[in-house]
This record gives structure tokens, C-alpha cells and sequence, in this order.
């Protein structure tokens, strides 16, 4: 059985529907809902999910859980995600990311489970020495939120070599868009994200977008990201699962010296979009006006940060089939209807 952590999230929320969809099985989840949202659990899927609100760093109660189920399988994206609440709150990030994932990963390790596939993020490459960026450019994380990532890649590394584990480390770029049933969707108590502030200005829910930055060394003078789509990201954590289920990983996925028990993708469209052509697509897509203004950039902000997503192609299997307008398409569709 497979065991979620952080699935009521957004990323975890739309992996946990996708996964549903594509199996007959029952899955475990865990969230302690500080930021995840119990709704995403729809009553469609409710019936083969079993739910535990509680952190993952609760020996006792994720003991009981895996000593209930049959666990054998865990994706872990249970994590702290806002890169400036990271610098301001370093320790909120050390704490829960890093120290509640050790502890949840001891109590796996006391059940035997040691297949596990990660929810890692671009953050950890820092400022980019070259784009696009592959998995073998260097992590050098500028902010806490990549570097409590990069400690978990480390962690489970390590696990690998002494205990055995087996792990695929997903490095995604920016997630984006929502599910086509507009189901669920992106929802933060606070909205860091360009796609649904673009959206909330537009629509008039929010206040004029602020663009920070118009003098970068890009065509418009704007930085420039690689976008993909959520569900497209649920995809990519089902070829990682289909990969655990080989006993030996294909060398070309392998991280240095880890003796193909672990291996790394980018998640990523290997396309970028600058913040005035995302603008553009929304004011195309809804037929509404962005208000926008120019302020200063952001220390830390690199011009371009797009992936190069060839090892996800070839080994696998994997390539985003969604496009800009796609992912703005159902951002729009979710904000229209949102429950949550």
C-alpha cells in the first residue's frame, strides 16, 4: 500500500487524485493540515482513502499507521514551501521539513518500508551557473527552504548506502495550474505564486500584480521560468513509482556513488515564460485586464531558471503535456469555482 504524506497540499493533493484514477487501490495519507487543505480529499475518493491528521514526525501515531497497513511505498511531500517566510523563519524550516522528516523516516525504517519517492524542488541548484539547468549542476541553495530540501536529498542518500533504502529525488520547477475538473486547485493561505496573483488582480479578488523587475538581460526585461502543470507533475510521480519497482535503476539516472539505489529528475518543460508573457496569457485566457506596476527586483531573483528535462524523457518516460495557455486555462477555471 502506498503511503502520502502532505497529500491534502497542492502538489500532493493532485498527485493523490491522479493516483486514484490510474489504480483500484486504497491509499494512507498523512497531513496535519497546517497547510493543506482536508477538502481536497473529495468525497469521490474519499471512500478509499484513509486519513491521519497528524505530523510526520509522531512516532506513535505513524507507527500505529504503518503497523496497520501494509505500507510498502511512501511519496513524501509534506514540507514548509515559501522561500522568504525560509529566510525570515529559518527554523520553522529546519524544523519541519528536516527534523520531522528524519523522525518520520526512523519509523519507517522500524517498519521495513524503504522505497520512497521525493519531493525535492529546483530551489536546491540556488543561483543557476548555467540554464538550462541539469541534475548535475551544482546545489548550492541561497535561500532555507532549498537548502532544508538539499538536507532531506543528503539524508536519503545516506539511508541508501547504509540501510538500503531505494528513492527518486523529483526536482521540479514551477508548479502551476489545477485540475481539469476544477476540483481542486492551488490555494495558500498566503499567495506567493505569479499564475493565481496575476489572476486574483484580473479578476478583481486581489490587489494590482507587482512585477519585481524590468531590467533583466531577457527579451522583455523580465525574469523568465519554467511553468508546469500540476497534473503534469502527478504524472512524473507515477514513473517514479513504476521506476522503485526496478530492482536495479538504469545507471543513467543514478546520483554519484549510490550504487543505483537513488536516483534524480528534474520536473520541468525545458520552456520558459517571463513574467509579462504569463500576464499576457492570462489577459488572453480570461479577457480580463492584469493590473500591473513595475517594482524593484528581488535580491536572489536569477534572470532565466528553466530545466533541462531530458533524463525525465529517456529514462522515465516522461515529458510535460501541458502548455502556458493549458496551465493559465485551468487556474482560471479553478479561481472561478474554488471550494477551498
Amino acid at each position: 500500500m502506498l503511503l502520502i504524506t502532505g497529500a491534502c497540499g497542492y502538489i500532493g493533493s493532485h498527485f493523490l487524485h491522479h493516483y486514484l484514477a490510474q489504480t483500484d487501490e486504497k491509499v494512507v495519507v498523512i497531513d496535519d493540515l497546517m497547510l493543506g487543505h482536508v477538502q481536497a480529499i473529495t468525497p469521490d475518493i474519499a471512500p478509499r482513502v484513509h486519513f491521519a491528521q497528524c505530523r510526520i514526525g509522531d512516532r506513535e501515531a505513524v507507527a500505529e499507521l504503518l503497523a496497520e497497513h501494509k505500507v510498502d511505498r511512501v511519496v513524501h511531500f509534506a514540507a514548509s514551501a515559501y522561500v522568504g517566510e525560509s529566510q525570515e523563519n529559518p527554523f520553522k524550516y529546519f524544523n519541519n521539513n528536516v527534523v520531522q522528516s528524519l523522525a518520520f523516516f526512523e519509523s519507517l525504517e522500524a517498519a521495513g518500508v524503504r522505497d520512497i519517492v521525493f519531493s525535492s524542488t529546483c530551489a536546491s541548484y540556488g543561483t543557476p551557473a548555467h540554464t538550462p539547468i541539469d541534475e548535475s549542476h551544482p546545489q548550492m541553495p541561497i535561500n532555507t527552504y532549498g537548502v532544508s530540501k538539499l538536507m532531506i536529498e543528503h539524508a536519503l542518500r545516506a539511508l541508501a548506502l547504509a540501510k538500503g533504502w531505494r528513492y527518486v529525488l523529483l526536482r521540479y520547477f514551477n508548479a502551476a495550474g489545477a485540475s481539469a475538473s476544477a476540483a481542486i486547485g492551488e490555494s495558500h493561505a498566503t499567495e506567493t505564486h505569479l499564475i493565481p496573483l496575476a489572476l486574483a488582480a484580473a479578476m478583481g479578488k486581489g490587489p494590482a500584480l507587482k512585477v519585481y523587475g524590468n531590467d533583466y538581460p531577457t527579451a522583455d526585461g523580465t525574469c523568465i521560468r519554467d511553468y508546469v502543470h500540476v497534473d503534469d507533475l502527478a504524472t512524473g510521480h507515477m514513473r517514479a513509482l513504476d521506476l522503485l519497482k526496478n530492482p536495479r535503476m538504469p545507471a543513467a539516472a543514478c546520483l554519484p556513488a549510490s550504487d543505483e539505489l537513488g536516483a534524480v529528475f528534474n520536473l520541468g518543460t525545458s520552456k520558459g515564460a517571463s513574467v509579462l508573457e504569463v500576464i499576457k496569457m492570462v489577459e488572453t485566457v480570461t479577457g480580463l485586464t492584469v493590473p500591473y506596476s513595475f517594482a524593484p527586483r528581488r535580491p536572489g531573483d536569477p534572470a532565466v531558471l528553466t530545466a533541462v528535462d531530458e533524463r525525465a524523457r529517456t529514462v522515465l518516460g516522461w515529458k510535460a503535456e501541458h502548455d502556458l495557455e493549458s496551465i493559465v486555462r485551468t487556474a482560471f477555471a479553478w479561481e472561478q469555482k474554488r471550494t477551498y
